[in-house]
């Protein structure tokens, strides 16, 4: 019996200290969908539309920018992609993307990924600048190990359209390569818990003993 206690009590306290990691839910390309349609991963907040767009893969300005791929695609502020914006004074686009790291270990959380806008790009983690970029031809790598909250948590995809008097449109690009969190960790209390109650059964094994 003592035997079988003890191994209920390992295994017990490797199960409440095992910590797995895992990828980290909501992180997702732009352009998951059908195109010509909105992408609701991505909020848009703009003086043009409140809805991203997901881009054709062969109309302009698809060619100038980053071809579509079956893993990400841009997406836009009208369903018109190749619509003109901002002919004399430029443009402030944020698309927002939001994930929730509740029961995992936000300070273990980490991603990397890649990303392009027309004309450029800052990227903000919980109102953090992590990474910028400018043009649409490359993709430019941004990444973060720091700075997750519990909870839910924003990426700000901050894009700024340069002024143009006719052929401007804008658009983002974003791809994530990798992420990892950690299961969250219980709390001492947890563990106090448990030791009491295998002391509080191992007293009624022991009262339980032919004398």
């Amino acid at each position: 019996m003592k035997r079988n206690l003890l191994a209920a009590a390992a295994l017990a306290f490797t199960a409440i200290s095992s910590a797995h990691a895992a990828g980290i839910t909501g992180l997702v390309n732009t352009g998951v969908g059908i195109s010509g349609q909105s992408d609701g991963n991505y909020a848009l907040s703009s003086a043009v539309s409140s809805t991203a767009v997901i881009t054709y893969d062969s109309q302009w300005p698809i060619g100038p920018w980053l071809a579509n791929s079956s893993a990400s695609k841009w997406i836009t502020p009208t369903a018109g992609q190749g619509d003109t914006f901002d002919p004399s004074t430029s443009g402030i686009y944020t698309y927002t993307l939001s994930f929730d790291l509740s029961g995992y270990n936000a300070a273990s959380a980490a991603f990397s990924g890649r990303f392009a806008a027309d004309n450029s790009v800052v990227v903000k983690l919980n109102d953090q600048v992590i990474g910028n970029a400018t043009g649409f031809s490359d993709w430019t790598s941004f990444s973060a190990s720091g700075g997750f909250a519990p909870g839910v948590n924003t990426l700000d995809f901050v894009v700024t359209n340069w002024a143009q008097n006719g052929g401007n449109p804008t658009g983002l690009r974003v791809e994530f390569g990798s992420s990892s969190v950690m299961a969250a960790v219980p709390e001492p209390e947890t563990y106090a818990m448990l030791l009491g109650g295998l002391v509080l059964v191992g007293a009624v094994v022991r009262r339980r003993k032919p004398q």
